[in-house]
């Protein structure tokens, strides 16, 4: 397979997994724009059409008064405010597209994943592994979901898979213990990149957020630069539901990247405009199916294009 039918099988996902979204926005921009001036009616039907669209109030403000700026008052045609949507979507996006990368001044780099309970952070791990090790890294993973046994060994398939060493423990053991001796042998075995699973949890339950900073607080004792990395990992079909997630995991425990699952279905991808609106976290990846190549570094302009429903 050439890198060129590889990136455009992928870029045909993607568009399959954003078509809710991109369905709705060019059908809703045909029905408003055609035999039409961009007026002020239609500058406000386009408003409501990206706000349902989950691009969120603000977002669709912005974007809207962007593309009135040039075309007001003139015929425009369904293509064209289609192709104008894109260009503006993707320079929101391109600031915040940057891919995850190892810094080998830390050994082990590590990289904390959280996230609710069904995000896909036991499988994004493991698609990290996988990535990290073809670049040439030693890796090893730790099952801080402790509280799941159907995690711990799921993580152990994705050592075994991907050739990387586990640090596991007895479901229900403390996780922060786990995370503790899971750092003490990375750095026996000289280990690149440190990988730490953690339980899933719902962003208004108190108590499991605490559980979280715990596992930080140990981490930073061992190393006050760790965690390296860390992530959240939000389900794309979720909506502006990631809003509050963002906030709560930012707020307890200083998100520094997002990684963006299950755009493989009813994703509705508008949600990460709005998310790169407002807090300008980098998106490192984005994943469209349960394989281990599933996981892609977040690119703008082709995410843009594929959520108005334009090829590549």
């Amino acid at each position: 397979m050439t890198e060129e039918t590889e990136g455009s099988g992928w870029f045909a996902r993607m568009r399959v997994g954003l078509s809710q979204t991109s369905f709705r926005l060019s059908e809703g921009i045909a029905g408003i724009f055609s035999n039409r001036k961009l007026d002020e009616d239609a500058l406000q039907e386009l408003e409501d059409l990206l706000i349902t669209s989950d691009l969120g109030v603000k977002t669709a403000a912005k974007l809207s008064a962007s593309i009135s700026e040039t075309r007001f008052g003139k015929d425009v045609s369904p293509n064209e405010i289609l192709a104008a949507l894109a260009d503006e979507v993707a320079a929101i996006l391109g600031p915040v597209a940057k891919p995850l990368a190892v810094d080998p001044k830390h050994r082990p780099h590590i990289i904390l994943v959280m996230g609710v309970n069904g995000s896909g952070k036991t499988t994004t791990i493991g698609k990290l592994a996988k990535r990290f090790k073809e670049d040439g890294n030693s890796v090893m993973l730790a099952a801080g979901d402790t509280f799941r046994a159907a995690a711990i060994e799921q993580l152990k398939i994705w050592g075994e898979r991907t050739g990387c060493s586990v640090v596991a423990s007895e479901q229900g053991a403390d996780a922060a213990s786990l995370a503790f001796d899971a750092i003490e042998r990375a750095r026996s075995d000289n280990v690149d990149v440190l990988l730490i699973d953690t339980a899933g949890r719902l962003q208004n339950r108190e108590d499991l957020m605490q559980q979280l900073r715990k596992v930080m607080r140990v981490i930073s004792k061992q190393d006050e630069t760790a965690p390296h990395d860390t992530l959240l990992v939000l389900d794309a079909t979720t909506g502006q539901n990631a809003h509050s997630q963002v906030e709560t995991f930012q707020k307890m425990c200083d998100v520094t990247g997002l990684v963006v699952t299950k755009l493989d279905g009813s994703a509705r991808g508008g949600v990460l405009v709005s998310l790169a609106e407002r807090y300008v976290l980098p998106v490192h990846g984005i994943g469209v199916g349960e394989g281990e190549d599933d996981l892609r570094p977040f690119e703008a302009i082709a995410f843009a294009r594929s959520l108005v429903g334009l090829s590549k």
